[in-house]
């Protein structure tokens, strides 16, 4: 039997004692059933959604009405010839700035339109669009 004996000095131990060793693997073992249970029994809640996407933002729409008397009209509010030029510029400063949509009556002369579309421009508007009626079919 290999071992350690008191009157035996010379003699080197060869085994390892793994008494200790059970007992910490045990110890752990215990504190683990232990605490399982208790990371299980969590209060369930309900965690919203985030979103890693930029969040775009639709520019507002313009509606610019040029009549078939050559009268101007913003959003359905008539407004006279001189203040046309001041409302597209505080629309034009706006961020993000607004889409134009240009709605000319078919009996207008071309000039009305283009000096809106020449005012839209002076404005810093960049996104202007015509406004028409598809064909009715016959």
């Amino acid at each position: 039997m290999a071992g350690f004996t008191a009157d035996d000095q010379e003699e080197v131990m060869s085994e390892i004692n793994m008494v200790p060793f059970i007992d910490v693997m045990l110890v752990l073992l215990i504190i683990f059933i232990i605490t399982v249970p208790v990371m299980k029994h969590a209060v369930n809640v309900e965690l919203p959604r985030a979103s890693n996407e930029k969040e775009q933002i639709k520019p507002e729409t313009l509606n610019l009405t040029v009549m078939a008397d050559g009268s101007y009209a913003i959003n359905d509010e008539k407004i006279p010839d001189d203040q046309l030029a001041p409302r597209l510029q505080a629309e034009g400063a706006k961020q993000p700035q607004p889409d134009l949509h240009i709605r000319g009556d078919r009996d207008v002369r071309y000039e009305r339109v283009a000096q809106a579309m020449a005012a839209a421009q002076q404005a810093g508007l960049k996104k202007i669009g015509f406004v028409t009626e598809p064909k009715s079919a016959p």
